[in-house]
């Protein structure tokens, strides 16, 4: 039934416009609280051990060349990825914003506080445990309605501009985003590929959880 989702549901507390700078307390709530999960997630793939998210395989190469923390080095490669949008003319929104720092933070203090599990079942449930917990905290700050992050705001900024396919867009960031990352020494595995397949699903079940529980 949630594989159906085509559009993102509205909710008694989605915010009406996108770039609202003072939405309803409601509003900030969730899209913090789905940012929160979603950088969990994040973060939790990382301890698995088992391959990492796309972009967070960016930052953990960029971090052992840097030697800045995974959060910080994905802080500072959203702020890379936002200053694209001036050239692609996107605006960015309260949730965009709240997107970099929050899961920043996220990832550096779950990393911190979390041991990797030595079984290779545990890590795999965490691996599972933290797609499904993005795909989650993607339905929250996404009916937030306050603007989308980074890498999807660059997404549909060039799908504009070149008037390819988003599917074809969005697939070839993320895949320059992990060779990229891999080469710098960033963590490749199974979890990657479970993130990759999971996550469309994951999301659009995120969705239908908040559609149909909190709104």
């Amino acid at each position: 039934m949630f594989l159906s989702i085509k559009k993102i549901p509205v909710v008694d507390w989605s915010s009406k416009e996108t770039f609202n700078f003072k939405p309803k307390a409601s509003t900030f709530s969730y899209l913090c609280f789905g940012l929160m999960l979603f950088g969990f997630g994040e973060a939790l793939l990382v301890v698995s051990t088992t391959g990492n998210s796309p972009w967070t395989v960016l930052a953990e190469g960029a971090s052992i060349i840097t030697g800045l923390s995974i959060g910080v080095a994905t802080f500072f490669i959203s702020v890379a990825v936002l200053s694209l949008w001036f050239f692609l003319k996107q605006k960015p929104g309260l949730g965009t914003i709240m997107n970099i720092i929050i899961i920043s933070v996220m990832l550096d203090v779950t990393i911190s506080s979390l041991v990797s599990p030595s079984s290779l079942i545990s890590q795999y449930f965490l691996a599972i445990l933290g797609v499904f917990l993005v795909g989650l905290g993607s339905g929250f700050y996404l009916t937030a309605n306050l603007g989308p992050g980074p890498r999807d705001g660059l997404m549909t900024g060039l799908t504009k501009k070149t008037n390819l396919p988003i599917a074809l867009v969005r697939g070839c960031i993320e895949i320059t985003a992990v060779g990229v990352g891999w080469y710098l020494g960033g963590t490749v595995g199974v979890g990657t590929l479970i993130y990759a397949f999971g996550i469309g699903p994951c999301v659009a079940l995120g969705l239908f959880i908040v559609d149909k529980i909190f709104n």
